[in-house]
């Protein structure tokens, strides 16, 4: 636990360090926990970046069986990972407000950064129209040992890419409650659509989000509502 302790508050000291060098010593930084299945503890830090925080790296303290892997003894040592989103940084760096625009074809965002003229800020265009559906559901009544569902919202990021791929431009949870009679957690999240080149018709949307209903309910256990 010390150990862990220490080699947390030494990778955030240094990853801080890192942020502020690449946005500024005036930045808006803050640090949370999360999870990724090769570290623990895990955190993310997010940059203030117009008026929302945005996840800008992932990182944590190895896990203890990735050091088993790798035929070390986790009681004699230890160390931290991370990754940087590089779009994300381009993102706050000049300013670009959708990562989907990396992928784009669309020659007004192309022409910003053909190499041919000094790097700016990105000139923002007309976006489509968007669509926002909602998904509600129980979370896996079958848990793990510690008696937590095993449900981790990463997994179910990776499940709605999956169905939508560039389609979705924003996930967000706007309920959860916990039922006490049975003992099970709600959530419930608006799912945001938006193609980058045109409109999208209702017919897409749907089959986009019973896609996204069914693979939830396969890869990750839950109960629909």
């Amino acid at each position: 636990e010390e150990c862990s302790r220490l080699v947390s508050r030494d990778l955030q000291e240094l990853l801080t360090g890192l942020a502020l060098s690449l946005f500024g010593a005036d930045c808006e930084l803050r640090w949370r926990e999360d999870y990724f299945p090769f570290t623990r503890p895990s955190f993310e830090l997010e940059v203030l970046f117009n008026g929302q925080w945005l996840e800008v790296l992932g990182c944590g303290v190895i896990h203890s069986q990735v050091l088993r892997n790798a035929g070390l003894d986790p009681e004699q040592s230890s160390g931290w990972a991370f990754g940087l989103g590089l779009e994300r940084l381009a993102m706050v760096l000049f300013q670009i407000p959708d990562i989907r625009l990396f992928w784009s074809t669309d020659e007004r965002f192309l022409q910003q950064f053909d190499g041919r003229s000094p790097l700016s800020r990105f000139v923002p265009y007309s976006k489509f129209p968007a669509c926002y559906k909602d998904v509600s559901f129980w979370l896996p009544s079958h848990g793990l040992q510690d008696g937590s569902s095993g449900f981790h919202v990463n997994d179910m990021y990776e499940v709605i890419r999956e169905a939508a791929g560039d389609l979705v431009e924003k996930v967000q949870l706007f309920d959860q409650y916990r039922n006490e009679a049975t003992g099970r957690t709600s959530h419930a999240y608006r799912i945001l659509y938006r193609h980058m080149d045109r409109s999208l018709t209702n017919k897409e949307v749907d089959d986009v989000q019973w896609e996204v209903r069914r693979l939830l309910v396969e890869k990750l256990g839950v109960t629909l509502r």
